[in-house]
C-alpha cells in the first residue's frame, strides 16, 4: 500500500506537496461510522482513497501527473543512455526551473514499509536514497549523491555511493559503476539478479497502477477474460442492460509514425495491426450486438475501462490513481466506484474531480477530501478538510466549500449584467 508520496517542483508544483495516506487522528462518531474507509496497519490506520478537489488550473491533473512520470522513470530509466532529456517540465517562476525537482514515496512492500527518494533535472539524476523499516527501525539500503561530477570510474562511485551495512559488497558497487546519471540505481539494480531490488521493482510494476484500462493496452485481453463474470455482474449493479460480452480480434489499417530519413521528421506509414473488439448485448435484444468503441455512449465505455481497472485493483490489494475518473459518468455510478474500493480489504485509490457532490463528510472522512489551489506566486498547494479545525460534522461541507469556506473555488463573475457587457463589448471589436 502506499503511505505518503511527496513532489516538489514538478509542473505548477514548486514547494514540496504531500499526498498523505496515513489517517489523521479522528475519534468522532461520523469517523467511526467510516471505518471501511481505513485500512488497519501495523498499529495505524491508512486512507484507501483521497479525492483531489479544486478550481480548474490549480494543479490537481499535475500532481497525478508528477507521480506518473516518477513511477515511470522508476520503471524506463534502465534503458536511457547519454544525452537523455526527461520529459517533464519544473515550476518556471522564480529560478526554480534551475533547481532539482524531487520525488518520494513511503510505501509497504511484503508487509516491510520503505522509504524511496530521488532528485533529478531534465538531464540527470542529483541523489536517490532508499531506507527500510524491516524491524520498525530505519535501515540504509543505499544513498547516492552525483551532485556535478561527470566522472564514471570506479573509486568515484565509491565516493559519490554508500551502502548499509547489510547491502555492502562488490555486487552493488559493479551495479552502480553501470548506472549513469541518467538511469536510477534501483531500476538499474532491478535488472540484475538482485532479488530484493527486482521485488521492489514489482511493487512499482504491478501495484502502483496509473490511469484506467484502455481498450488498446496489452492488459486489456487478460483483464476482461478473467474478470468478465465479475465485470457483467458489476455493469447490472449501475443498472446496465449489458447482460453479455464477447471478445474477439480484427485486423485493421492504420497509419503508424516513422522517422524521416533525417532522424527528426515524421512520416506515415499504412500497416495491418490486430485490434481488440469487445462487442456487447442488451438484455432488450440479445441477438443484437454493440461495438463498444464504435456504438456504445461514452459514459458507458468510460465505466467499462474502470471497472477493469478497479476490479483488478480491488480483488488483488493493489493502489491506483485515476485523474478525473468521474468524467461522463452520473453521479451514483461514481459512488459505486468508490464504494467498490471501501469495501476492498486493502486497496486504494487517488482521484481527482470536480464532482462537488462527493465534497461529503458522510461518505469521506475530513483526511479524505484534499483541497488543491493556487497561490499567488502561481505554484501549487494542498490542504485537507481535517486541516480546518473549527469544522464540525454536522456542518454541509459541499455548501462551505461552494460558499468559499475552504478556497479552493474559481472566483467567476456570473453576473447577467456583466455578461451582457463582455457580449456587447466583444461586438463592438
Amino acid at each position: 500500500m502506499i503511505l505518503s508520496i511527496s513532489l516538489e517542483n514538478f509542473y505548477s508544483i514548486k514547494d514540496e506537496v504531500t499526498v498523505d495516506f496515513r489517517a489523521g487522528a479522528l475519534r468522532s462518531t461520523a469517523a467511526e461510522e467510516l471505518s471501511d474507509n481505513v485500512i488497519a496497519w501495523n498499529g495505524i490506520k491508512v486512507l484507501k482513497t483521497i479525492g483531489l478537489f479544486g478550481p480548474n488550473a490549480s494543479g490537481k491533473s499535475n500532481i497525478i501527473k508528477a507521480i506518473s512520470f516518477c513511477c515511470r522513470m522508476v520503471l524506463e530509466s534502465q534503458n536511457n543512455g547519454p544525452g537523455t532529456v526527461f520529459n517533464f517540465k519544473p515550476f518556471k517562476f522564480d529560478g526554480w526551473d534551475r533547481k532539482p525537482s524531487r520525488f518520494s514515496i513511503n510505501f509497504v512492500c511484503d508487509s516491510i514499509e520503505y522509504e524511496y527518494t530521488y532528485s533529478l533535472t531534465e538531464t540527470q539524476i542529483c541523489s536517490e536514497s532508499l531506507f527500510y523499516y524491516p524491524k520498525g527501525r530505519k535501515v540504509k539500503v543505499f544513498a547516492r549523491d552525483e551532485c556535478d561530477d561527470n566522472s564514471r570510474n570506479q573509486t568515484d562511485k565509491e565516493k559519490k555511493y554508500s551502502f548499509g551495512s547489510s547491502f555492502s559488497g562488490q555486487t552493488l558497487l559493479s551495479i552502480a559503476k553501470l548506472t549513469g546519471k541518467e538511469n536510477l540505481f534501483l531500476s538499474r539494480a532491478a535488472t540484475t539478479d538482485n532479488e530484493f531490488f527486482r521485488r521492489l521493482y514489482t511493487f512499482f510494476a504491478s501495484k502502483f497502477l496509473l490511469g484506467p484500462v484502455l481498450l488498446s493496452d496489452s492488459l486489456a485481453e487478460q483483464l476482461i477474460t478473467s474478470n468478465r463474470s465479475i465485470v457483467l455482474r458489476a455493469l447490472q449493479l449501475c443498472d446496465s442492460d449489458i447482460v453479455d460480452m464477447k471478445l474477439s480480434k480484427r485486423k485493421v489499417l492504420v497509419q503508424l509514425p516513422v522517422p524521416g530519413t533525417d532522424g527528426r521528421s515524421i512520416a506515415a506509414s499504412p500497416q495491418v495491426i490486430e485490434q481488440l473488439q469487445l462487442q456487447t448485448t442488451h438484455s432488450h435484444a440479445k441477438n443484437v450486438t454493440f461495438d463498444l468503441l464504435q456504438e456504445e455512449s461514452a459514459g458507458t465505455l468510460n465505466l467499462f475501462q474502470i471497472l477493469l481497472r478497479i476490479l483488478d485493483v480491488v480483488r488483488n490489494r493493489k493502489s491506483v490513481m485515476l485523474d478525473e475518473f468521474d468524467a461522463n459518468l452520473h453521479s451514483l455510478l461514481t459512488y459505486f466506484i468508490i464504494d467498490l474500493v471501501h469495501a476492498g480489504d486493502s486497496s486504494q485509490l487517488l482521484f481527482t474531480s470536480h464532482n462537488t457532490n462527493l465534497i461529503d463528510v458522510k461518505r469521506f472522512r475530513r483526511d479524505q477530501i484534499v483541497f488543491v489551489d493556487k497561490k499567488e506566486d502561481g505554484s501549487t498547494e494542498t490542504y485537507s478538510l481535517y486541516d480546518f479545525k473549527d469544522f464540525r460534522e454536522n456542518m454541509d461541507a459541499e455548501k462551505g466549500y461552494l460558499q468559499g469556506r475552504f478556497d479552493a473555488v474559481p472566483h467567476v463573475n456570473t453576473s447577467v449584467a456583466e455578461l451582457k457587457h463582455l457580449i456587447h463589448d466583444q461586438e463592438g471589436v
